[in-house]
């Protein structure tokens, strides 16, 4: 089995809140995560090099002669899936010039952890191969490409594969080869629609009756439709995710909820969050201006090339009932807001208030209300995730900028 590494870069920092609590290849998009993509177009097994605070939960891995090393936001394409499989011992692949792949031994891992150069390898650059390349470079590339990939993760999951049967109290409009339900997933009295492209639906999900769905749509095992939800493509659903209300091209990571009314779009939702009832998210300026989004590269504000982007949420975060969201609201990692009036577009972790101020979410709480949430999926806090959230409230604390004032 070949042994694939991917390594965060310089994107890492582009993709946070996300990658606070991740490196880059664990982040969803399509049906799985970039580091399922891999190890399915490989057929290999996965480990990561990523920042040291997230190195127990996502361990490397070393194999004894050949490791294939990929930047960890790649996607793959089938021309890029060929070029690797046909790569040579101490080859490597370029892009705008950086590393983006290299095959090597044991010996030269340590150089690429320590990023030093790989004198010993050639380099082939692909700048100026077209459809070769593709990637998450930025968090709105996540919803912006969404479609493309949970149409091909599709293709490639069910594949020579039987669908379980639909039952007739629903209605399909579309091709039926287009929808594809996984073993002990109830769906009663919904329509489906599959025109706009493929349904996957997962093991055990129940979509209750009532709900529309327009694809692509996945929603992996034990998600939740609930009743008279109404959902557009491309969303993504993953494993114990609850959804309700009006949700349109949206990626929720999974174990996350928003089970009530309300809208949301154009977003990506991280694991573990919960999206009080009557919560409304904007994902369009009134004027139909360019949207701006915080970056934690440079620091401010910058424009994102869309006119359409909505609520990007941290890992454990929460909004409380009728909450009320900006265009572009990027909330960081065990955020709770709530509250009359629209709150910054830019929420640093650990954030606790709304429009009327804030205050920083105490430690020690934010580990009980992470707990007690984990617990109702049957899953435990552990030290790892304990030492994940502190090291993120460290490496939070400059942004919040009512700490400093109270200094």
């Amino acid at each position: 089995m070949r042994n694939i590494i991917l390594f965060d870069d310089d994107k890492w920092e582009k993709l946070l809140p996300l990658t606070y609590t991740r490196p880059i290849g664990d982040i969803r998009v399509g049906i799985d995560t970039i580091a399922e993509k891999w190890a399915r177009a490989l057929k290999g097994k996965v480990s990561f090099i990523t920042k040291d605070f997230l190195s127990k939960k996502f361990p490397i891995n070393i194999a004894k002669g050949e490791n294939l090393l990929l930047a960890s936001h790649l996607l793959p394409t089938p021309q890029l899936v060929m070029m690797l499989e046909e790569m040579t011992l101490n080859q490597a692949l370029l892009y705008n010039d950086s590393l983006i792949a290299a095959k090597i031994d044991d010996g030269e891992i340590a150089k690429i952890k320590n990023n030093e150069d790989l004198y010993s390898v050639k380099g082939i650059d692909l700048s100026k191969s077209n459809g070769v390349v593709n990637g998450i470079n930025t968090l709105t590339d996540i919803f912006t490409k969404n479609a493309e990939f949970l149409i091909s993760d599709f293709e490639e999951l069910t594949k020579d594969r039987e669908s379980q049967k639909l039952s007739v109290s629903n209605t399909l409009i579309g091709n039926k080869d287009q929808l594809f339900i996984e073993e002990g997933a109830v769906i009663e009295a919904c329509i489906l629609n599959t025109k706009t492209g493929p349904i996957y639906i997962g093991k055990n999900v129940v979509v209750m009756e009532g709900s529309m769905i327009r694809g692509p749509f996945s929603a992996l095992d034990n998600s939740v439709v609930k009743m008279g939800a109404k959902v557009y493509g491309a969303t993504s659903l993953g494993p114990y995710t609850v959804i309700g209300g009006e949700v349109n091209n949206t990626v929720f990571q999974g174990y996350s909820n928003k089970a009530h009314e309300g809208y949301l779009g154009n977003a990506v939702i991280g694991e573990w969050c919960n999206i009080g009832a009557d919560t409304n998210a904007s994902n369009l300026k009134n004027n139909y201006e360019e949207v701006k989004i915080w970056s934690y590269l440079t620091d401010r504000f910058e424009k994102t090339g869309l006119n359409k982007c909505g609520l990007i949420m941290g890992d454990h975060s929460k909004t409380g009932i009728n909450t009320m969201l900006n265009t572009a609201t990027l909330m960081g990692v065990s955020c709770n807001i709530y509250g009359d009036g629209f709150p910054r577009t830019f929420l640093p972790s650990f954030s606790w208030g709304g429009a009327s101020g804030y205050m920083t979410y105490k430690l020690e709480k934010a580990f009980e209300a992470a707990n007690a949430m984990m617990k109702s999926r049957n899953v435990q806090l552990s030290e790892i995730d304990k030492e994940i959230l502190e090291a993120v409230f460290k490496y939070s604390s400059k942004y919040r900028s009512w700490e400093k004032v109270k200094q």
